[in-house]
């Protein structure tokens, strides 16, 4: 079986999480993909970032929403790096990419991008919006789509399949064996998030996952050992 390992925001376990220092390293790791999340900046860029907030990973304070890109930029991200976009992080490596839509308002940019620049063998897409996961799939034809979610009721596969998701990504301190059996035998894919120790990885591979997103370059390495 094989066995997908995607870099958690580049490999935030160390380096500044979603900034392209992060992404290359997540590349050179090897990793299978590389996975990022999205907001729209005031002025309609697709900024690179996790919370809705700039506080927690740079030194500016204040909502993504409500700030230009120009003011994104002037921003420290970690080690000196700054606030990346979508199109600079597609530019700066040729990893598949896993794109989170945290704004569901970035759905209808991120599809003008995927669009204008053919990504639908390169970018999936994630969200725990069902909506922007629904939406993104009637505006670029063909993408690929997964739904995110931590945790989870017992309709979660019907879930998924009702928006046309082909992957489940799950906290995998929650999964279990009955919802990935469930998710397989509807031909859909169960990724489990963080897996960050050799204990993650042994469930990850107990669970019959297909994959794990992981902060680590290491559990790269130890994925393809672990039985």
């Amino acid at each position: 079986m094989t066995f997908l390992t995607i870099g958690h925001r580049g490999v935030m376990g160390v380096e500044p999480e979603n900034t392209l220092r992060s992404f290359v390293h997540a590349e050179r790791a090897g990793m299978d993909a590389i996975e990022l999340d999205l907001h729209l900046s005031k002025d309609g860029a697709l900024a690179v970032m996790h919370d809705a907030e700039v506080d927690r990973t740079t030194d500016g304070t204040g909502l993504i929403a409500d700030k230009t890109l120009a003011e994104l930029r002037e921003l420290d991200a970690g080690l000196g790096e700054r606030v990346p976009v979508f199109e600079e992080v597609l530019d700066a490596v040729r990893s598949p990419v896993q794109a989170e839509i945290k704004d569901v308002a970035a759905a209808r940019a991120l599809a003008e991008v995927m669009r204008r620049r053919d990504l639908v063998d390169r970018v999936e897409v994630l969200s725990f919006h069902d909506e922007a996961v629904a939406e993104i799939a009637q505006l670029v034809p063909g993408v690929r789509t997964a739904l995110v979610a931590s945790r989870w009721k017992s309709d979660v596969v019907d879930r998924a399949k009702a928006v046309g998701a082909a992957t489940l990504v799950l906290n995998i301190r929650r999964l279990t064996l009955e919802v990935v059996e469930e998710a397989h035998a509807e031909g859909l894919k169960v990724i489990g998030w963080v897996v960050n120790t050799q204990d993650h990885l042994r469930l990850a591979r107990g669970l019959g996952l297909d994959g794990g997103t992981t902060d680590f370059p290491e559990i790269r390495r130890a994925g393809r050992f672990t039985a």
